[in-house]
């Protein structure tokens, strides 16, 4: 089974999800952070609420919903943010 994965906006919302306002807040650091090259293939907003699920729900990376991106993407930028 495998799910669309975000070529389209999410139009789900889960508990975990940022609101608009905390969106608001958060992008300009995260669209900063691009340091251009190709297009991003999934909104940094569905990574971030994917990431923000998987920590509220306590998941396995691998059990995200499929309307988030793939858990490799998620778990990728999520690693790549860590120390």
């Amino acid at each position: 089974m495998s799910g669309d994965h975000g070529l389209m906006p999410r139009n789900r919302r889960y508990l975990s999800d940022l609101t608009d306002a905390q969106w608001a807040l958060i992008e300009p650091l995260l669209t900063a952070a691009n340091n251009g090259g190709r297009p991003e293939k999934y909104p940094r907003r569905d990574i971030l609420n994917a990431v923000l699920y998987v920590v509220r729900t306590g998941c396995a990376w691998r059990q995200l919903p499929f309307d988030f991106p793939p858990w490799q993407t998620v778990y990728w930028y999520f690693a790549r943010c860590s120390p």
